[in-house]
């Protein structure tokens, strides 16, 4: 048998960059949640790839942003913390940008202080000219010394196998650290809060997503009395205003009927059976900056 190759990733960019599009894509599993606002990842999400002869755990982190709460300053923390521990840094902007922004400078920043191996993606290329991506590659060449730089599109999963045979020539020799069939560190229960997180995010007017989180009360498996297996699930939306409240219910209760309908599809397709989702909704007003829930997104 030939070496087996191991190790850790991390993904890092600026918000909506489209890092967790790419981490599902490579992974061919959904385990982070996507839609068009900006922190829609909170946490540090870990995927697993295995394969014969490699195992890489690639982790994608909250995308960088200018902190106003304590929530906002312990995801951008959490990015950050998890140079330290790593084989590869994968460094994603977006291919429609003309030049570096201060949040890429900054993580420029960052990766230079750790001095890790690190490759460049540049995502989106779906959206722009050539030139415009040749234009990039310039302007970054020289600001680091990148293992490669690689134009993608996440979204079209064009060009993402580049990735992986360069993450490959980085990695030492190393056992593996995951079971053949496991692909992500994140629980069902979490997986489902995020499903119902990312259905409130997709129909929700903007002011509203920033100031929500989902938690799930109730994740029991039963039996009904005609021996069919389904799952009831609790959830609860938290939102930071009472007037917030009435548009996550929406007229006669139409947008959380929507929101509980599309989540419950989605994870009925994960779980591979029926379920029963009821989700309330309630308000908690300064939820971003109280330490019990924050210690969540925190990374363990």
């Amino acid at each position: 048998m030939g070496v087996f190759k191991s190790g850790f990733v991390t993904l890092v960019g600026r918000t909506n960059v489209g890092k967790s599009t790419l981490l599902n894509a490579l992974v061919k599993e959904k385990i982070a949640i996507t839609a068009n606002k900006v922190q829609t990842t909170r946490t540090a999400i870990k995927a697993i790839i295995t394969k014969e002869d490699y195992q890489i755990i690639i982790t994608d982190t909250p995308g960088i942003h200018k902190p106003k709460t304590k929530l906002s300053q312990t995801m951008i923390d959490t990015a950050f913390s998890m140079f330290q521990d790593v084989d590869v840094i994968l460094f994603l902007i977006e291919a429609t940008s003309d030049e570096i922004g201060k949040g890429d400078m900054r993580i420029l920043e960052k990766i230079k202080e750790s001095k890790k191996p690190c490759i460049l993606v540049i995502n989106k290329i779906d959206l722009v000219k050539k030139e415009k991506i040749l234009n990039l590659i310039e302007i970054y060449k020289d600001l680091y010394n990148f293992n490669a730089i690689i134009p993608i599109s996440a979204y079209k999963e064009e060009q993402i196998e580049g990735i992986i045979d360069e993450i490959l020539k980085i990695l030492p020799e190393g056992p593996k650290y995951y079971q053949d069939d496991e692909y992500t560190d994140q629980t069902v229960r979490q997986i489902s809060e995020e499903i119902i997180r990312e259905k409130a995010l997709k129909f929700l007017e903007d002011e509203v997503p920033h100031g929500i989180y989902v938690e799930i009360e109730d994740f029991k498996f039963r039996k009904n009395k005609n021996g069919k297996e389904l799952y009831d699930i609790n959830a609860t939306i938290y939102c930071q205003k009472n007037s917030h409240k009435g548009i996550i219910i929406g007229k006669n209760g139409n947008l959380l009927k929507k929101i509980a309908t599309y989540s419950r599809k989605d994870i009925e397709e994960m779980l591979g059976m029926q379920v029963n989702l009821k989700v309330w909704v309630k308000v908690k007003s300064d939820w971003q900056n109280m330490d019990n829930i924050i210690s969540k997104f925190r990374l363990k």
